[in-house]
């Protein structure tokens, strides 16, 4: 290919308009908030997520990196990020990849990673505009850029894709290119799913925020967010000058992580030094920072904002030790800051002070999802979301009982001689936690797919306790679990098998989510009332996926009613989870609500703010929210930062309730 050498116009603007610039930037695709997307998938599948898009009591997607345990028992894990850099990229398609590999790195750092740097391989994902005059020479270049940059890092790229056809040709002679960019996917081993760092701000005012560059370049604007929002790409592009230096800086933030030293963090990138200050007091409704720029060696304020040269800015207590590290290191830093009871971002620089409204520029940075909501939920539901959102943080009552570990439970049952069964049809997909969750509470557990009953094979005669798990059973086609309910329905054995079970004084039932729909849908917990009870689709009309407060009012549910006048954080994740009760509410064995009654907080619109329904005994309950999924604290997407010693939350105690109940009937 030919070389072609681009030039681009050098950036003009003017430092008396930063606040507007800041407003344009937060409403950007690549920087706002995107909670139209994240809230629509499953976070919560499997129970292994340890780490997912949204942090703390806001639940606004502002995670660095996604990390997944990989058992239930310990707490290894893996971590993975991305680092994309498509506007550095036209300016420089060098910069642009090395900048892609940077933002990966600067991204998964914040999880205690078990080998360092070394143990991250990388995906190498090419989008790029091929068999255009100089796009191949560009690609060459991108290329070696990032062979080098791993190669001195000590990091491998096996794998990749190639996607090297973007070009869309219209009639006329119209031609659309893709800007070439390298989509970068990090992963690796994580020694201790509990440690990972987050961006949500600590609310404690004797802490120091520090700024740390791992550029080692001059801030520069070429291809940033702030260049689009003035519609320039600009001549200058930040890069990595010495790989070395940011190799040095990555081990030193792990070595930081791993002695408990660091208490929030955050990288630099999309938006500019302004938007990681601001993205690391969104998640919290109080408190804000008071920050002081004038002491960097940059002048130019518009570049001490908005510039994306790789670096981060991290919050610690222990200011003494940290600067030890980071001095031994060789590491250049400054202390830019520290939190303020106050709800501003105050920022001095060169020769002006700004004192920015966290809150009303939360909701500037939520308003480009709530106008790409619209298409999905209407008008209606994504206007309720914006507006609500902030209103709905999450709190939490535990039980003044509960402190938090096995051995305070009372397990009575180390023989296993409760019999628990997972009922499972095709396309569910929350077996292993429930399993497991019943298992550490002290049941032996069957696996028993519907295949089982259907056959004869399995009876339930010795099973005390079943489960009808999560999922999409039959993938929905028919709507959430009417085909699983015909399958009891509608073969003899099924059916026969669930009638004795439900005939016997001495069993209990429970159904989660896809299994509260079958629950409800075959009439388990109200058979003699003469107006049925529905599951409808939510009133957004999609999946909703969210950690939510649960309310768990007086019952005489077997499993909820130790944990009564709780308010808990639970998962929800379903689509048809709107509770439809035409009869008076008093009529109904209520065992949980949500925290608020509107939405987003209430996913569906149940009637009565309702979350879980229990038979008129107590002996069989029906909810839609996860509890299987939110019994460790790693799982929870937000928990009480008074309780960090806990093994175990409140929701253990359930299946532990469950277990016992059982005991005492085989006692009597």
């Amino acid at each position: 290919d030919e070389t072609v050498v681009r030039t681009f116009e050098e950036l003009q603007y003017s430092a008396d308009k930063i606040e507007d610039y800041l407003e344009a930037v937060l409403q950007l695709e690549s920087v706002g908030c995107k909670d139209w997307l994240t809230n629509k998938v499953d976070r919560s599948v499997t129970g292994k997520v340890a780490r997912q898009q949204c942090i703390g009591e806001m639940q606004l997607p502002l995670s660095n990196l996604g990390a997944t345990a990989i058992d239930y028992s310990g707490i290894k894990g893996m971590a993975t990020s991305i680092g994309h850099a498509p506007g550095i990229g036209l300016v420089n398609a060098a910069a642009g990849a090395v900048i892609s590999v940077a933002e990966s790195l600067t991204n998964i750092v914040w999880a205690p990673m078990t080998h360092g740097i070394k143990g991250i391989s990388l995906s190498a994902n090419w989008m790029w505009p091929c068999r255009n005059k100089g796009e191949d020479a560009r690609l060459y270049e991108a290329a070696k850029a990032v062979s080098d940059f791993a190669c001195d890092l000590g990091i491998n790229i096996p794998t990749g894709k190639d996607s090297l056809s973007m070009t869309q040709k219209y009639p006329g002679g119209e031609t659309v290119m893709s800007p070439g960019t390298v989509i970068i996917s990090a992963g690796g081993e994580v020694d201790d799913v509990r440690r990972i760092v987050t961006p949500l701000l600590i609310k404690d005012v004797d802490t120091y925020l520090l700024h740390i560059d791992l550029s080692f370049d001059t801030l520069k604007l070429g291809g940033s967010s702030f260049a689009q929002i003035i519609n320039k790409l600009g001549n200058e592009a930040p890069t990595v000058t010495d790989f070395e230096y940011f190799r040095n800086g990555f081990e030193v933030i792990q070595k930081l992580i791993h002695e408990g030293l660091i208490l929030a963090g955050h990288d630099v990138s999309a938006g500019g030094l302004v938007t990681t200050l601001l993205e690391m007091c969104f998640a919290n409704n109080s408190f804000g920072v008071d920050a002081d720029l004038s002491g960097l060696e940059e002048q130019d304020p518009v570049k001490l904002l908005f510039s994306e040269n790789p670096a981060v800015v991290i919050q610690v207590s222990e200011l003494d030790a940290v600067e030890k590290i980071l001095e031994t290191a060789g590491m250049q830093f400054s202390i830019i800051g520290r939190p303020s009871i106050e709800r501003n971002l105050k920022i001095k620089v060169p020769e002006q002070q700004f004192s920015f409204d966290i809150d009303h520029l939360r909701d500037v940075w939520y308003r480009t999802s709530y106008l790409l909501d619209r298409d999905q939920s209407g008008e209606q539901k994504a206007r309720e979301r914006f507006e609500n959102y902030k209103k709905q943080p999450l709190q939490f009552m535990f039980p003044a009982h509960f402190i938090g570990t096995d051995a305070s439970m009372n397990l009575e049952n180390p023989t296993r001689t409760s019999r628990a069964a997972i009922i499972r049809e095709k396309g569910g997909n929350g077996d292993r936690e429930m399993a497991y969750s019943l298992y550490r509470a002290g049941f032996a557990v069957k696996d028993v797919h519907m295949t089982d009953l259907i056959s004869g094979r399995e009876t339930l005669e010795e099973i005390d306790y079943i489960v009808f798990i999560g999922g999409f059973s039959n993938s929905d086609v028919l709507g959430s679990a009417k085909g699983w309910a015909g399958a009891f329905l509608y073969n003899e054995k099924a059916k026969k098998a669930l009638d004795n079970f439900y005939a016997r004084p001495d069993t209990l039932s429970l159904g989660i989510c896809n299994g509260c729909q079958l629950m409800i849908a075959l009439d388990l917990i109200n058979p003699g009332h003469a107006n049925k009870a529905k599951m409808l689709h939510n009133d957004s009309h999609k999946f909703e996926s969210n950690f939510v407060s649960m309310d768990i009012p007086e019952n005489n549910s077997v499993m909820l009613k130790s944990l009564a006048g709780s308010r808990l954080g639970v998962w929800i994740a379903h689509g048809e989870g709107k509770f439809s009760l035409p009869q008076d509410e008093y009529t109904y064995n209520i065992t949980g609500k949500y925290g608020y009654e509107a939405y987003p907080a209430n996913p569906n619109g149940s009637d009565h703010n309702i979350a879980a329904i229990c038979s008129d005994d107590g002996r069989h309950l029906a909810m839609m929210p996860h509890p299987e999924r939110s019994v460790f604290p790693w799982q929870c997407g937000y928990y009480p930062e008074n309780r960090k010693n806990d093994e175990v939350t409140p929701w253990m105690e359930a299946f532990v309730n469950a277990q016992t109940w059982i005991m005492r009937q085989k006692n009597t």
